[in-house]
């Protein structure tokens, strides 16, 4: 019985282990789209980490607008990853590419309290139409 007790507190008590996503970095998707990440829109839970891979050199991960107010701008053709502790809507671009719609957003705990504040960030040439398409999926 001590046994069984022991198992049950050491599994409720160990820490959950965050998941992971990857987002890649394109020239080109299968269906043709120029200049995007893999997915455009992902929701993850506090603690998950998202990795952005490179296909293609000359592409980055540049935070625009987050809930706390996060600062980070990866290296252009480096693989980048984030753990995102604060729940939220987070919007990053391609910094070279901006401007040909390579935007994304990352929702974090399913919390959209700040979905306001980002949508009046800025947005640039294509991706302004397809900024205020993927903030009006939310």
């Amino acid at each position: 019985m001590k046994q069984l007790l022991l198992s049950l507190v050491l599994f409720f008590a160990a820490p959950a282990y965050a998941a992971d996503m990857i987002i890649e970095m394109l020239n080109k998707d299968a269906d043709g789209n120029r200049m995007i990440f893999s997915e455009e829109i992902v929701r993850v839970n506090v603690g998950d980490t998202v990795t952005w891979v490179p296909t293609d050199k000359g592409h980055n991960v540049e935070m625009v607008a987050s809930p706390n107010n996060m600062t980070f701008k990866s290296k252009l053709g480096k693989e980048a990853a984030l753990t995102f502790d604060t729940p939220g809507v987070y919007y990053y671009w391609c910094t070279p590419h901006k401007g040909m719609g390579m935007i994304g957003l990352v929702v974090v705990g399913d919390d959209t309290s700040n979905l306001d504040a980002v949508a009046k960030a800025k947005a640039y040439g294509r991706s302004k139409k397809k900024f205020k398409k993927l903030v009006a999926a939310l």
